[in-house]
């Protein structure tokens, strides 16, 4: 196994009875993770690389354009660079990290290093070329037609861009969300990097703003039906203006919020639609500094909690028997993380204050969500009717058989040649054999909504990992950690 700890066996029995008795060790799986964004870098990677069996990949990504596009993050388990969920991963992570930094301890530096490799590929896109904004590499339908390791494919590193004429406000305001929020983690350690990061942030925004459209309607094939931007791009603008306001208190960004009309209350949180972020991340205003121009948010933020606790008259969630959160039959465990991101950290906020609200006659405090959050948590981490621990490496019985190339293919140590384009399908995507290498921290999309999990590598929507799974539930382990103690 690849991942590098030092660790006695009695240690190791404890983790595995832990597991297997439904006791979790939180800080463990903190730790794994926030490893995870090591198994997806792109680029040349660095001398403190802990997933020993990745190598150096898409070197020259952003040449067809003339421009440096290294560096950045592979989505799940392709070799395709969207800058459309990578951005929302690094918003996620950078939110999870300002809430709980503190209570993550050698864990913060790790975080710290997983979005900045966002963030310096981030500041190429916005950087490389005027009047564009590059927002991914990698030709999708390409690389969907090989399984090959991203240290030698050689499928068309096509480079996809926004402009004034072909518009990408959605995709625009979620790297803008990403840049403001990864400056307020920087902002106490490197505040020249931290400045860089809100200047681009607010030059990224403007541009979502002043040209305004879909990405998924000037890309076409190059984000759907991978990425689509189904609900549009008034939602990253809110996420967007949303996160600049924390980042620089300009009240401007307040009065433009107030004229998008952003006012749904959807019962979910995804890569797609961030209003429920925002309504959290505005709601804080209210809860946290008293401020009563902020209630509509702090109503908004309540209302999406009441669509999910499974108590409550307005719940519109389903769950499964098991008790985990079911939304989506497709990689259903982002909803649970993101979600659940939101609920730990609305908790924490309702906790400062000691602020409780009602669903109609169900009164909510903060107790009452975070048991809720909690029992996501241990699912994901064993405590289901399969007793699988859905993160990769974590206990015993996890996924082995991971829907991802680079997990699934020999490493360039093992095996130096190049598979080429479609070499691995037959002796490495359709065997039954486990996986070679181990993703460690990996969360893959998980169970039916019968609670199955049939770990088969073939099963995309139920066995693939994906980075935004994983930046969301970075908070909540902190979270959990830190409440043991």
């Amino acid at each position: 196994m690849a991942f590098r700890v030092k660790v006695s066996v009695c240690l190791i029995v404890f983790l595995s009875l832990s597991t297997a008795q439904g006791v979790f060790n939180y800080k463990d799986a903190l730790e794994k993770s926030i490893l995870l964004f090591e198994g997806q870098r792109s680029g040349k990677l660095p001398p403190d690389q802990r997933i020993s069996w990745r190598g150096n990949s898409g070197l020259s990504d952003g040449s067809l354009a003339n421009v440096d596009l290294t560096g950045g993050y592979y989505d799940a388990g392709d070799n395709v660079k969207f800058n459309f969920p990578m951005a929302y991963t690094t918003t996620m992570l950078s939110w999870n990290t300002l809430e709980y930094g503190k209570r993550m301890g050698p864990q913060l530096q790790n975080a710290r290093a997983a979005i900045r490799w966002a963030t310096d590929y981030f500041l190429k896109c916005a950087n490389a070329a005027p009047n564009k904004l590059f927002v991914g590499v990698g030709d999708p339908n390409a690389d969907h037609k090989c399984w090959e390791r991203p240290e030698d494919m050689d499928t068309v590193r096509s480079v996809y861009y926004v402009s004034p004429s072909n518009p990408g406000s959605d995709v625009a305001g979620e790297m803008a969300a990403a840049l403001a929020a990864a400056s307020l983690v920087f902002r106490s350690v490197d505040l020249v990097y931290s400045k860089k990061l809100l200047g681009n942030a607010v030059k990224v925004f403007r541009f979502a703003v002043q040209y305004r459209g879909s990405y998924s309607d000037s890309l076409g094939s190059a984000a759907c039906p991978f990425y689509c931007s189904y609900s549009s791009y008034k939602d990253e603008l809110y996420w967007g203006a949303a996160w600049l306001l924390r980042a620089t208190n300009d009240i401007s960004y307040f009065h433009f919020i107030n004229t998008l009309g952003a006012n749904d209350v959807p019962d979910l949180f995804s890569w797609d639609n961030k209003y429920a972020g925002a309504h959290i991340l505005m709601a804080r205003i209210s809860v946290v500094g008293n401020d009563n121009r902020f209630d509509s948010f702090r109503q908004h933020a309540e209302d999406f909690v009441c669509k999910i606790l499974p108590n409550s008259p307005y719940t519109s969630t389903q769950y499964t028997k098991g008790g985990l959160i079911y939304k989506l039959p497709e990689e259903n465990l982002q909803y649970v993380t993101s979600i659940t991101s939101l609920l730990t950290t609305y908790a924490k906020y309702m906790a400062s204050k000691k602020h409780t609200f009602n669903c109609g006659s169900l009164l909510v405090s903060e107790k009452t969500i975070r048991i809720l959050a909690k029992r996501q948590v241990d699912y994901i981490l064993g405590n289901n009717p399969m007793k699988m621990s859905y993160m990769v490496g974590y206990g015993l019985n996890y996924p082995r058989r991971v829907h991802h190339r680079g997990s699934s293919l020999p490493s360039l140590a093992m095996h130096p040649q190049s598979f080429g384009c479609d070499g691995g399908f037959q002796p490495f995507y359709y065997t039954a054999n486990a996986n070679p290498n181990i993703l460690v921290g990996a969360i893959v999309g998980g169970p039916n909504q019968n609670d199955f999990y049939p770990d088969e590598r073939t099963d995309y929507s139920h066995s693939e990992p994906a980075t935004y799974i994983n930046a969301a539930i970075v908070g909540p382990l902190a979270y959990f950690d830190s409440s043991n103690h």
